[in-house]
């Protein structure tokens, strides 16, 4: 039976200093490689093998799916960047400190933002320094503006559908390395969660969420391997 690994990325720079990150092209902290590497033991201890890994195209993500399979004595794993598992874009909050923010347009504003299922922060503005209009990553693309959850959503799914799910459908046990959003995307639809209920599924960084799926690709089993630093999953829904 296929098997899927999902594993956000370590502490990143703009996590330490509280920023929204979205696109930005932050690196890893070392705490944030160590989380990353550890995450690589915690695999090669549980004996998995894997045949393909996915990732985003931010730095972030990236070096977190290098270490942790170096680190899983899997440096030969074929891997694959996509901007569609890129992080949420936070639109017009990206760069800001998350707690001036906050003090700036009131908490339960700032919650909406974070952690509502389809109200998008306010779109960038065509002028700010954090514009992607001239990544060559994104050339070809309309970039958005400002993501919702949902929105990231509409944006990862059809990737899942045409990339990932197939293999998993063949098999193969596959390792995604990306963000908190993407991932929860993935683990709504994986596991049909409401939208209400997805709003309080929280992903934590560096923690190898290891997942059994049946042949139609519906999960039977779910466990951190870091059960230390697990949080609740969404088994029931």
């Amino acid at each position: 039976m296929p098997r899927l690994v999902l594993l956000r990325h370590g502490q990143s720079q703009w996590n330490l200093e509280n920023r929204f990150t979205g696109w930005v092209d932050v690196d890893l902290t070392p705490e944030g490689e160590a989380q990353a590497r550890s995450a690589g033991e915690q695999i090669k201890a549980e004996g998995v093998h894997f045949d393909r890994a996915f990732t985003s195209v931010l730095t972030r993500a990236i070096r977190t799916c290098t270490l942790a399979l170096q680190s899983a004595g899997q440096s030969d794993c074929p891997v694959t960047q996509d901007w569609r598992l890129n992080e949420r874009h936070y639109g017009g909050l990206t760069g800001l400190d998350k707690t001036e923010t906050a003090e700036l347009h009131g908490a339960d504003q700032v919650k909406l933002w974070r952690r509502s299922y389809d109200i998008p922060p306010p779109d960038m503005a065509p002028d700010s320094p954090w514009s992607f209009a001239n990544d060559t990553r994104y050339a070809g693309i309309s970039i958005p503006a400002t993501e919702s959850l949902k929105t990231t959503l509409e944006r990862v799914q059809p990737y899942w559908e045409s990339d990932i799910a197939p293999l998993l459908a063949g098999g193969q046990t596959l390792l995604v390395a990306a963000h908190g959003n993407s991932l929860r995307a993935i683990v709504k639809l994986l596991f049909n969660v409401g939208e209400a209920e997805i709003v309080h599924v929280e992903i934590p960084t560096g923690n190898p969420l290891l997942i059994e799926l049946d042949a139609g690709l519906k999960p039977t089993a779910a466990r951190y391997l870091d059960q230390g630093r697990a949080q609740p999953l969404p088994l029931a829904a």
